[in-house]
């Protein structure tokens, strides 16, 4: 939300009246001398920095944050002087002299302070520090420090985060709606160089490399150079975004994932600009953003739109969200993993029910907590369903500052920082007892080591229940715990043959072992402890099956400096676990093809095929398409269940192989204790590795530095690209907002059940060779090997409106049980892919819904689940419930999000979804409320009550004008 939409919210006449004070407010900069200046001025230069000087990357944020606030502050200068000027406080040195001055949250004399969670004092200290009357009111601090009383009323607060995170998968169609909006500010007769980021934005290529080569030394270079050939126009567009806008930061290719790099390098913890100290915070294009949480830095996953919106200087509206208080106590017991812990942590909360609030986690328990463990937690924050798992700054913390490389000097300004604002947890001083909306305890004691499957994070399986869990999957009816396998084939053994030599496969045999994503990869315990199992099964003689895909994928260079100091990637090698790249790669669906031999077998038999990753997602039809149970654990469980083959075992019970002397193997002969991995940990992660990767990270590769873009700061659109397309969202656009529009005797396009992911909506991974996709590539001239996956090619609108709802594993009830991306054209009966039958009712004149079940738009943050839905002509979608930032996102593409009833749904209220329905909206915008009922009637008879899901005045006030882009871009081109 921004200075226009700080006004519009809180304006006491509706939006009616609001276009005319919105055209007051901008984007602009100043001058030395106050005055406007354009951001690409001689004057500007001086301001914003250039990210291609050689200076280290750390200065350079600085410098450019330092930009940013001097910034908003003048801004707010404009407006009024802050309202709490008054608690400005210096913050001595130990030496003398001073860090800075900050905003005193104990010079607010107020006891209610005392009892926020730490969480909240980050909100409150941000609400201060941006308090000019104008953007944030006195009555939103007010808000704030009253949360004990206010959150249940699920008020609106504004929030300004101190830096924006993105990846490239969300970070090119991010880069494509910021140019695309610089065109749009030409077409109206407007400077297109308003379009600038304001705050820091770091970009991190981490999600195009593809597991094309695996179990080879060479693997590594092999991936990169295929990453370079299919994505080279998708890199040099980033590499021109990171010239032409200012602020933005692209780190390249093979760097690492970028929620490791934020951890390890990028996170501030206290930012220090002109003089200034404040806790930093960000909000990223990805769902697992939170990760930083656990380095105690307020982050959250939140749409490419809002991130556009936050990258122009708007704060963000957000419902002040109640707090769980999760209390840790005890230690975990000798085997049990981070992993085990976070996939404990992640059924309780799921259990208990956290969607749209904050989990802070507190106790004894947290001083036996590595930060590592802590950040494991944090990152599956989407997976318990919460906004943010956070972890406040503690000495666990700083030492981890320490280890990662940052200066002695830093961390004493944090430390200071924060303890001086009551915003650091000494657990050897008395704790006063924090105020929490509800309680959570966990001994880490009773945690044990467990799984999670097959096709959902949050159904765990205790490792000793694997066995006969898993066979009550193959029993149980097609589900998320169930195969629907009759027993007859259940123990089927199928033979066929792999590189000239004779095998076999059957039912829960693994054929993908990854160890993988930003999850697991960051943390030296379970890395190491993977490779410690490794050599001890090295030692005994034990294989991996050579058609077993195994493959290693750090999250950032300090992962292989350790595990070559350690000794002990050779043994990861000799397994298989050979490092392909620096990226996320099986976690998100870039796995790569298994042996053709492999598939064959699998798929002409009906076989219930495998993944094992340590990663955080494992939906079905996003890990591979062959694989249709897929586990998360954590490393070392990854290379014990390669080992294996297969996951129905008992680990408890069955051998895990044979030795080379003939004797049987167990689970327990190749684990490691705790104490070994520690020892390991002690001698091998050292503070020099994070340095030295870090210095290096803004210098490139050779294949990145040789890409050659233009200095123009417009964008020369190809059509004939298939990576890089102008978007159609800003043509025709005038300067009046378009207003509410009806949705009259729409069509059913599809109807679905409960949790249906962004996966399920707008796959990341491959494009099937029978897709619409695929066919509008063919006709270009794109061969099948370059098809490259549908993340890859989020830049362009073509391929992502023909890839929405194309999961080969969708489940659309119009299809009466049929698995696949097609549905039923209602009035003719056809059967036609997603694609084909929503052009075919656009064509005709006809508006389109989706029905649903709970949780609709779990799973990864992801734009195009908003977009292609758009672009395919849906006007609404009525489910049970939504995904927090999904709900958003579809906001923010105009799409209306509807709530069934409490205890109603499609089912219950005996819709088949071949009706037509029309949803009774008022017909002006400042008609409607945030979260009021309407009626839905349909051709049938039947009506039914639903909650428009508009939950706050601004998401009305973008829906109003068509969405979130069209908003800003109607404010900026009449801003002076």
């Amino acid at each position: 939300m921004g200075p226009i939409a700080g006004a519009l919210f809180r304006s006491q006449s509706r939006l009616s009246s609001l276009s005319a004070a919105a055209t007051r407010y901008g984007y602009f900069s100043f001058s030395s001398s106050g005055s406007p200046l354009s951001p690409h001025s001689p004057d500007a230069a001086r301001h914003f920095h250039d990210w291609r000087s050689p200076i280290s990357h750390r200065a350079v944020v600085r410098s450019s944050a330092v930009v940013a606030d001097r910034f908003e502050r003048r801004f707010a200068t404009e407006a009024a002087r802050n309202s709490y000027e008054g608690i400005l406080t210096p913050l001595a040195k130990p030496g003398g002299g001073e860090f800075g001055k900050y905003y005193s949250l104990p010079a607010l004399g107020d006891p209610r302070v005392d009892r926020l969670p730490y969480s909240i004092r980050i909100l409150l200290e941000s609400a201060i520090r941006n308090c000019d009357e104008f953007q944030v009111l006195g009555k939103d601090v007010e808000k704030i420090i009253d949360w004990e009383k206010s959150a249940p009323k699920q008020v609106e607060i504004p929030f300004k985060p101190a830096r924006v995170l993105l990846q490239d998968f969300t970070g090119v169609p991010a880069v494509v709606d910021l140019t695309c909006m610089r065109d749009a500010m030409n077409m109206l007769g407007s400077d297109s160089n308003k379009i600038n980021p304001l705050v820091p934005v770091d970009l991190v290529i981490d999600h195009s490399v593809q597991v094309d080569v695996a179990r080879s030394e060479n693997a590594v270079q092999a991936n990169m150079e295929l990453e370079f050939q299919r994505n080279k126009e998708r890199f040099a567009f980033l590499k021109w975004g990171s010239n032409a806008f200012n602020n933005m930061l692209v780190v390249p290719p093979g760097s690492g994932i970028v929620h490791q790099v934020n951890l390890e390098y990028l996170a501030r913890v206290v930012f220090n600009n002109g003089g200034i100290l404040y806790p930093d915070s960000v909000v990223g294009t990805d769902s697992h953003t939170t990760m930083i949480d656990g380095l105690g830095v307020a982050g959250w996953g939140v749409g490419g739109i809002e991130a556009e919106a936050a990258m122009l200087g708007q704060p963000m509206s957000m419902v002040l969200p109640g707090v769980v208080g999760f209390k840790l106590s005890g230690k975990l017991k000798n085997g049990v993993t981070a992993t085990d812990l976070v996939l404990t942590v992640t059924q309780t909360l799921r259990k208990h029910g956290v969607v749209g609030k904050f989990v802070e986690f507190y106790g004894e328990g947290m001083s036996q907590l590595p930060l590592a463990d802590r950040a494991t937690i944090a990152n599956m924050s989407p997976e318990y369903g919460a906004t943010m798992g956070f972890f406040p700054v503690d000495h666990v913390t700083l030492q981890y500052l320490k280890l990662t490389g940052r200066s002695d000097e830093t961390v004493a300004m944090i430390e200071a920082y924060l303890r001086a604002n009551n915003l650091f947890v000494d657990y050897n001083q008395t704790q006063v007892d924090r105020v929490y909306s509800s309680y959570l305890e966990l001994n880490l004691e009773e945690v044990e080591p467990c799984i999670s499957g097959p096709k959902r994070p949050h159904d765990r399986v205790p490792l000793k229940e694997m066995k006969e869990d898993w066979q009550s999957c193959l029993d149980n009816k097609s589900g998320f715990k169930g195969f629907a396998i009759p027993k007859e084939s259940q123990t089927k053994v199928v033979d066929f043959t792999f590189k000239g030599e004779p095998t076999q496969i059957k039912h829960g045999d693994v054929v993908i072992a990854a160890i993988t994503s930003c999850t697991n990869t960051s943390n030296p315990s379970v890395m190491l402890g993977a490779a410690l199992v490794a050599k001890k099964a090295c030692e005994l003689g034990l294989e991996v099956k050579p058609w077993i895909k195994t493959s290693l994928a750090p999250g950032s260079g300090v992962v292989t400096k350790y595990l070559e100091k350690s000794g002990l990637q050779k043994y990861l090698n000799q397994l298989g676990f050979n490092i392909v790249g620096y990226g996320c790669t099986t976690c998100i669906g870039n796995s790569g093809d298994i042996d053709e031999s492999v598939a064959s077998a699998i798929t002409q038999n009906d076989i219930v095929a495998a993944a094992v990753l340590s990663g955080n997602r494992n939906f079905e039809g996003r890990v591979h398409p062959h694989t249709r149970a897929n586990y998360l654990a954590s490393p070392p469980l990854v290379v014990a269940y390669a080992l294996a083959g297969t996951v129905n075992i008992d680990f408890d019970k069955d051998p895990i192989g044979t030795s080379r002397d003939g004797k049987k193997v167990f689970f327990q002969d190749i684990w490691p204790s705790n104490e070994e991995i520690a020892n390991v940990v002690q001698s091998s992660v050292l503070p020099d590795m994070f340095r030295t990767t870090y210095e290096a990270i803004t210098t490139g590769n050779p294949m990145w530095n040789q890409l050659e873009v233009s200095p123009s700061t417009l964008y020369s659109w190809d059509p004939s690209s298939t990576y890089i397309h102008e978007p159609p969202y800003f043509k025709g656009m005038t300067m009046s907002a378009p207003g509410p529009h009806s949705v009259k005797d729409a069509y059913c396009l599809l109807s679905f059940g409960d949790s249906i992911t962004t996966d399920h909506i707008s796959p990341a991974g491959s494009i099937h060779k029978d897709s619409p996709a695929a066919k509008y590539l063919l006709e270009r001239g794109v061969e099948r090997k370059d098809f490259n996956s549908y993340g890859s090619r989020r830049g362009n609108d073509e391929v992502m409106a023909r890839g929405t709802f194309a999961n080969i594993r969708l489940i659309n009830k119009l299809l009466k049980g049929e698995v696949g991306p097609q549905t039923i054209h209602i009035p003719s009966g056809e059967k036609l892919s997603v694609f084909d039958a929503a052009m075919k009712y656009k064509s005709d004149g006809h508006d389109t819904i989706v029905l649903a079940g709970a949780e609709y738009g779990s799973g990864s943050s992801r734009d195009w689940a908003a977009k292609g839905p758009m672009l395919l002509g849906v006007k609404a979608v009525i489910a049970k419930n939504f995904e927090r930032i999904h709900r958003s996102n579809l906001v923010g593409m105009g799409i209306i999000p509807l709530c069934f009833k409490s205890g109603e749904d499609a089912e219950s209220l005996g819709l088949t979804g071949h009706e037509r329905f029309t949803i009774h909206l008022p017909a002006s915008a400042d008609e409607i409320k945030p979260g009021q009922d309407v009626s839905v009637t349909t051709d049938s008879g039947k009506s039914f009550t639903c909650t428009v899901r508009f939950d706050t005045e601004v998401e009305l006030a973008y829906y109003n004008h068509g969405g979130i882009l069209p908003f800003v871009i109607r404010n900026l081109s009449t801003a002076d």
